[in-house]
């Protein structure tokens, strides 16, 4: 058996011919809250996709548990960009979170008392159980966060895939996501978030992988956030800034 929990071995992503993700090589380890960090159109979102398998790969291998990851499907729940949602679907807060439980039931089989139990107690964990009976499109951005998080946990997953849930939410909101996945990592959960704000991430996050098409750095929190690893993840970006006389 591996000491490893997810391991991503020589990934490499192309859109349109374009290459978005280089041989990248990541060892993920168990229980940690892990921030994916890099500039835009860096791939963060596009590992995180690789990871779920929603697009195709060029090449490389990634096992969870020492098994491909096709075969852990089940183990994995995913919180997408808000602006992936179709929020005028005619569901409610209910009914959203009850669809984590979906891909444990066999055709046609019904949503029995365990399930809907699981519904209620992720709703009371996120605070939205007063919203249940609302339509997804009529709440705030931070509640509909909240409520695909709630999704997320009443799948029970090993591994949490978040694309910036800290986009776009009050605090009230980011500070109760925050304890929430740091409660879920005690509990042994594995967490891998898409983040922006490197000044956030020693709160919120115990380790980080810093990307830039190509894997720059990643470990603990304070021995990879480091002037050079930060530099050299957002060079163009700097590069820039600096041309037109925004950094000095």
């Amino acid at each position: 058996m591996s000491d490893y929990f997810l391991k991503i071995e020589d990934l490499s992503v192309s859109y349109e011919n374009k290459r978005v993700l280089s041989n990248i090589y990541l060892n993920i380890e168990q229980g940690h809250r892990y921030a994916l960090i890099g500039p835009n159109g860096a791939g963060k979102s596009t590992m995180i996709k690789a990871i779920l398998g929603l697009i195709p790969i060029n090449n490389g291998s990634i096992l969870m548990n020492d098994l491909p990851i096709d075969l852990q499907r089940k183990k994995i729940a995913y919180v997408p960009q808000k602006n992936e949602v179709d929020w005028q679907f005619p569901a409610n807060v209910y009914d959203i979170v009850l669809m984590g439980r979906y891909p444990f039931k066999k055709i046609f089989s019904r949503l029995n008392s365990e399930d809907y139990d699981m519904a209620y107690q992720a709703m009371k964990d996120l605070d939205i159980i007063q919203l249940k009976n609302r339509q997804i499109g009529e709440l705030s951005g931070g509640q509909q966060q909240r409520v695909f998080i709630a999704r997320a946990l009443c799948q029970q997953p090993d591994l949490y895939l978040l694309d910036e849930p800290y986009v776009g939410v009050d605090i009230p909101t980011e500070e109760r996501i925050a304890a929430l996945l740091e409660k879920l990592s005690e509990q042994k959960k594995t967490i891998l978030i898409v983040h922006h704000d490197i000044a956030t991430a020693p709160e919120y996050f115990d380790k980080v992988i810093l990307i830039n098409q190509r894997l720059i750095a990643y470990g603990d929190l304070y021995s990879t956030l480091t002037k050079e690893n930060i530099e050299h993840t957002y060079k163009a970006q700097l590069s820039l800034l600096n041309r037109i006389g925004q950094f000095d």
